[in-house]
């Protein structure tokens, strides 16, 4: 694929950059789609999207897919040049059709092999194959900052419509105040009692062209005639526009879409959202200094009906039950956040889920046991998945210890033998069990450097405070070296990207361990230590503690001496 869009086809400057990443990841996502599952691919995506790239586009670092310009052109290759790039030709598919989207990408072949295009190159071949104007919609290259749609409905039950208002904002970013109106893709659904989608007699308001509003005004008053029944509205099916939303609807609708949607993305989207609420919930609780959180048996139940319902496949069953992670509560809540609290939660509600299910997760995970030769083909991997994911909520029961530990001591091959270790780790870091799977792998794979990597970056993604203390001590490991960009990445930025607990520790240990560790590194390797840096830039969304402590490290890097171009740029627009 980078062949045909990357190389016969070139970029005519470093502002095209996405024309070379963003359309290669957009068709390696969906070769991996076509050879996979669609559904489960698009939702491991849109995780790894607003995971890296929302953050990215909320903070000191937002940028446009095609930068306006740049210091250093090594801190460019961004999430939001390769995978916000990927959504914004995904867009230009959802918007022409699947038709007339091939018709524009063979164009593009034939009119630019050789060449050296640019981005308006690539959308006049899209313009030619369909007769449409994409003027409007080249923002989404040339405007940073996550689009938000703030949605309401109501039904009139004696006219027999249903009226959906859309209105649409981009928030500012750095040297962006004012942001121009987009054209937004949301693809949807009037989901009846049935299961099935409502067929509107009229649409009026938008154009609405198979199954997709075309959003492009800040508001649009949407209104379906002929509709019998009050439908639940299923919303941005498929991740069809790279999006935030504030739906204003009733808890049931969620329950519902979360159990009868047929758009797969849109049914893991009610489940996330439902879970993503309670999280936000039980955190208030445990900061107010109230009672313990508690959750309702329709949550708990839900978790339990879709580890068991045999008409899901494995993988998608997999991602369903994976409560949503530490940085995504911390993204939704937006400001004055404490991880220890968001932990807190993320433990409770994973507990609760344990609790309420255990025979039938018990049973699962026992069921889903595969002692065969290992079969990398996606029905193995799903069901592999599947019963990790089963022992992580196991694994905080009483006895949790030993089924983790028998689970590693049991695995037939490295995707179980990690989770297992990793579970070990994350849920009895100071158990015995623990610390003698971390020997027993070490021990297993110590000539394997691509292993080890995983041996380290498992301790360094483990919550808590101590984790901080546990990644210096292991600076000092045999197997570990600061000349080694791979083992700094799975030591170091693990630590800084993936515990949440211990890189926020409240004393700010770990912001001052990270800002020395990247002085130290910059001289040999300015492209890592930048990219280190990074791991800094939602330090203004934390509680005053923590964005005090966080700001300080920043600025002793700044001061520490001569910086590189690289570093020098990511500290000073993190600080700007």
């Amino acid at each position: 694929f980078h062949n045909w869009t990357g190389n016969r086809i070139t970029c005519r400057d470093w502002f095209q950059l996405c024309l070379k990443e963003g359309l290669t990841v957009y068709r390696d996502h969906e070769f991996s789609a076509d050879q996979r599952s669609r559904a489960v691919k698009r939702i491991a995506e849109v995780r790894a999207l607003r995971t890296t790239q929302f953050p990215e586009d909320q903070g000191p670092l937002a940028h446009p897919v095609r930068p306006r310009r740049y210091r250093e052109i090594n801190n460019f290759y961004t999430a939001t040049v390769y995978e916000k790039g990927s959504e914004v030709v995904r867009m230009i598919r959802t918007i022409l059709g699947a038709e007339t989207f091939r018709r524009g990408m063979d164009l593009y072949f034939e009119r630019h092999d050789g060449e050296a295009a640019t981005i308006e190159d690539f959308l006049k071949v899209f313009e030619d194959a369909s007769g449409k104007d994409l003027s409007q919609f080249a923002l989404w290259y040339h405007q940073a900052g996550t689009p938000h749609l703030a949605v309401t409905s109501r039904y009139d039950p004696a006219a027999k419509e249903f009226t959906v208002e859309i209105e649409q904002s981009v928030p500012p970013t750095p040297a962006e105040s004012r942001k121009r109106l987009m054209h937004i893709p949301l693809a949807f659904g009037l989901v009846g009692k049935d299961g099935e989608d409502m067929v509107p007699g009229a649409i009026d308001g938008a154009t609405v062209e198979d199954g997709v509003i075309h959003v492009r005004k800040r508001r649009h008053t949407v209104t379906f005639s002929g509709i019998a029944s009050r439908p639940a509205l299923s919303l941005n099916r498929g991740f069809s526009a790279p999006v935030t939303l504030s739906v204003e609807r009733r808890p049931e609708d969620l329950f519902f879409l979360a159990g009868h949607d047929n758009d797969l993305f849109c049914r893991w989207q009610a489940t996330n959202t439902l879970l993503t609420d309670a999280l936000i919930a039980a955190y208030r609780t445990i900061r107010g200094g109230g009672r313990r959180p508690e959750f309702t048996d329709a949550l708990t139940g839900m978790a339990g009906r879709i580890a068991t319902d045999a008409g899901l496949e494995p993988a998608f069953r997999a991602l369903a039950l994976t409560l949503p992670g530490e940085a995504d509560v911390a993204r939704e809540l937006g400001s004055d956040i404490d991880p220890d609290a968001i932990l807190s939660a993320r433990t409770a509600l994973a507990t609760a889920i344990a609790d309420a299910n255990r025979q039938s997760f018990g049973d699962l995970h026992a069921g889903l046991l595969d002692n065969g030769d290992f079969n990398p083909d996606a029905a193995s991997a799903g069901r592999r998945a599947l019963r990790n994911v089963l022992l992580d909520y196991l694994a905080l029961l009483p006895g949790g210890a030993e089924t983790a530990s028998a689970h590693f001591r049991d695995a037939a091959n490295m995707t179980d033998r990690a989770a297992a270790l990793s579970v070990l780790v994350n849920r009895h870091g100071g158990s015995a069990e623990a610390a003698g799977a971390l020997t027993a792998f070490e021990k297993a794979y110590t000539g394997d450097a691509l292993v080890m990597d995983k041996w380290f970056q498992i301790q360094a993604s483990a919550p808590g405070a101590a984790t901080v203390d546990r990644v210096k001590a292991l600076t000092a490991h045999p197997a570990f070296s600061m000349n080694n960009p791979n083992r700094v990445r799975s030591l170091i930025g693990t630590l800084a990207n993936a515990s949440q607990t211990g890189f926020h520790r409240a004393d700010g240990e770990g912001y001052r361990f990270l800002a020395a560790t990247i002085a130290d590194i910059d001289g040999r390797n300015p492209q890592l230590a930048a990219r280190l840096a990074t791991a800094f830039r939602s330090w203004r969304s934390l509680e005053p503690g923590r964005q005090a402590r966080a700001r300080e490290a920043l600025l002793a890097m700044q001061g520490a001496g001569t910086l590189s171009a690289d570093l020098g740029d990511i500290v000073e627009r993190t600080l700007a």
